[in-house]
């Protein structure tokens, strides 16, 4: 059976030892968050996830949601977990308290995504994105929609969605078709269809609140002609309790290969009332601020994954007896060694423990630097910061979703055959896990953003704060010869980096295709590096608690790890940039009527 237990060790090393979470307490508004304030709110989630939200996950994949005359239900469950997860202040914890959050820092948020997702992918997506929705309201909206509705989204008695898709237009939203009307209230009479809206109908809460993108009859072609309306199901009253109907229905829910027990919705829009939010025509802004929180989301729903599969797939293998050790048997009194013993397995646990770890401390810095853009009194600072999140988004959303559905593959391929059968829970995490990889932007087009928008992004400014932090840790340890085994590998992965951005540097300007054919070698290239970037700062812990004579083995584990991923998977890097120098060419080649 698949197994989670919420990894609160690990979690409080990168937070208290890796990344120092003491200082968000020194920003104004983060007084309170201190460590110990931290470790509690973390222990009581995982409670939560362990003994609510885990057992729910299978039961909630078998069932699925249930449509039937415009009415969707949830898994048995569902309902009573959402209400304990509602009154535990869960929805409520990074929340501004002016609208009744905790104000807590994003960093906190990031490591209650992580558990949340690993143990109950489906379910953690109702909350997550309604927290999507808060968030874009809350940036672009006015003071009168924030009054009517972040409280509610506060309180997660009232959730959100996010409506882009249309059945002819995916990422390129400026096909979209779906018309919004100026009406004489200020409102707007919205008509049309989105598909693939997650959470779009349930029965979890009071109140649906959709973000929908739209286009006025005069507005400009493209994505400079959408605007950004609220759309609930339910039209508030004057006391805040709902009122009428709103003309916006769920016409069927998709039948899907995973994420069983979250609805996937056709919305139907019917003269709709909306609000606008943000200004007209400049919807797509208003938007990404959602997009881009629901992208890092995603990307924790990756790194959710790998922990929940590596977890498992080490429980089958310290269990599972067959064979006898290559070196001689292990477990002499009984019949057969576990295969925890034999090498092949070992490399398929060590790449997902290699990855969960680094992956770990990569998010977690990402939410510290979200917390430092958002609070830091030093506008430079925050510059800084808000640089290094935008270059690090579209590389933990593709790169933590291709590892997250790689270790469900790699916990399957541990299980064997057993691995295969529905009852064992590990081929859900396969099926859950693919996913990730669509939604939110496709890995392809996240590679596409990074060389396409974030590389070029202040005249390559960003990019080079993100090289600059690397190049800054390697002069500050390169001397020391404890670390010398992991910045030397490390510094020339980082070399490979610049090497590989000069050639499309070189290219790209007289072939577009160049960027296009790169994008995708390049983002796993700078993430294999971002990810060795973590396993340093790791290792500098790891020797820092070894000094301190406490838990050696935990901190010895740590170091082995390290040189796992620097031996077995950095590596990689070199090939990645032959690749990127291969150019377009043989790509474009191939006639199409060819293929």
């Amino acid at each position: 059976m698949a197994v989670y237990k919420a990894p609160l060790k690990d979690i409080n090393f990168v937070l208290n030892e890796v990344l120092d979470v003491s200082s968000l307490s020194k920003l104004p508004g983060y007084q309170d968050a201190t460590p110990d304030t931290i470790q509690a709110i973390l222990e009581e989630a995982a409670k939560l996830c362990e003994n609510v939200l885990f057992p729910l996950n299978r039961s909630g994949d078998e069932e699925g949601c249930t449509y039937e005359n415009g009415v969707v239900r949830t898994p048995k469950g569902f309902k009573h977990a959402y209400d304990m997860f509602r009154e535990g202040g869960w929805t409520a914890v990074t929340c501004d308290p002016e609208y009744g959050g905790q104000g807590l820092p994003a960093t906190v948020g990031f490591a209650l995504q992580e558990m949340f997702t690993a143990s109950n992918q489906a379910f953690s997506m109702y909350p997550g994105l309604s927290h999507g929705a808060y968030e874009a309201l809350s940036r672009h909206g006015s003071d009168e929609l924030k009054k009517v509705y972040l409280p509610k989204l506060t309180d997660g008695t009232w959730t959100g969605t996010m409506c882009l898709t249309e059945p002819h237009c995916g990422t390129d939203l400026g096909m979209l078709r779906t018309k919004a009307e100026p009406q004489a209230d200020g409102s707007y009479s919205i008509t049309g269809t989105k598909i693939f809206i997650s959470a779009g109908e349930h029965d979890l809460a009071e109140n649906i609140l959709h973000l929908v993108l739209a286009r006025l009859p005069d507005a400009p072609g493209g994505t400079k002609g959408i605007s950004l309306f609220l759309v609930p199901k339910f039209i508030p009253k004057a006391d805040g309790s709902v009122g009428e109907r709103n003309g916006i229905r769920c016409g069927a829910i998709e039948h899907k290969m995973g994420i069983k027990a979250n609805a996937t919705c056709v919305m139907n829009l019917d003269g709709a009332k909306g609000w606008l939010v943000g200004e007209l025509n400049r919807g797509m802004p208003a938007m990404f601020v959602m997009m881009n929180a629901a992208r890092l989301g995603v990307g924790m729903q990756g790194l959710g994954i790998a922990e929940t599969s590596y977890q498992s797939a080490v429980a089958y293998a310290r269990d599972r007896l067959q064979g006898r050790s290559l070196t001689g048997p292990k477990n002499a009194s009984g019949p057969a060694d576990p295969i925890i013993v034999h090498p092949d397995v070992r490399r398929m646990l060590m790449i997902q423990k290699s990855f969960t770890e680094a992956a770990r401390a990569l998010s977690l810095w990402v939410g510290m630097l979200i917390d430092e853009a958002h609070s830091h009194p030093d506008a430079d600072k925050r510059a800084a910061a808000d640089d290094l999140v935008q270059m690090l988004t579209p590389i933990i959303k593709a790169y933590f979703t291709d590892m997250g559905s790689e270790c469900a593959n790699l916990a399957v391929q541990t299980y064997g055959g057993h691995g295969y059968i529905r009852e064992n829970g590990v081929e859900q995490l396969v099926r859950d896990a693919r996913i990730t990889q669509l939604y939110e932007g496709t890995n392809g087009i996240q590679a596409l953003d990074l060389v396409g928008r974030k590389l070029p992004m202040k005249g390559g400014q960003a990019a080079q704060r993100l090289l600059g932090e690397m190049s800054a840790f390697i002069a500050a340890h390169k001397a020391d010869d404890k670390m010398k085994e992991f910045v030397e590998p490390l510094e020339k992965a980082l070399g490979r980096v610049q090497d590989a951005v000069l050639f499309l540097m070189q290219h790209a300007m007289k072939n577009p295709d160049e960027a296009g054919a790169a994008a995708t070698d390049l983002l796993r290239l700078m993430a294999l590096t971002a990810m060795t970037f973590m396993w340093n700062r790791i290792a500098v812990a790891a020797h820092k608690g070894l000094a301190a004579g406490n838990d050696n083995a935990f901190y010895e584990a740590k170091l082995i790890t390290a040189r796992f991923y620097i031996a077995r998977v950095l590596p990689q890097t070199t090939s990645l940039n032959h690749q990127i120098k291969a150019g377009a060419a043989t790509l474009m080649a191939l006639p199409a009527e060819a293929f």
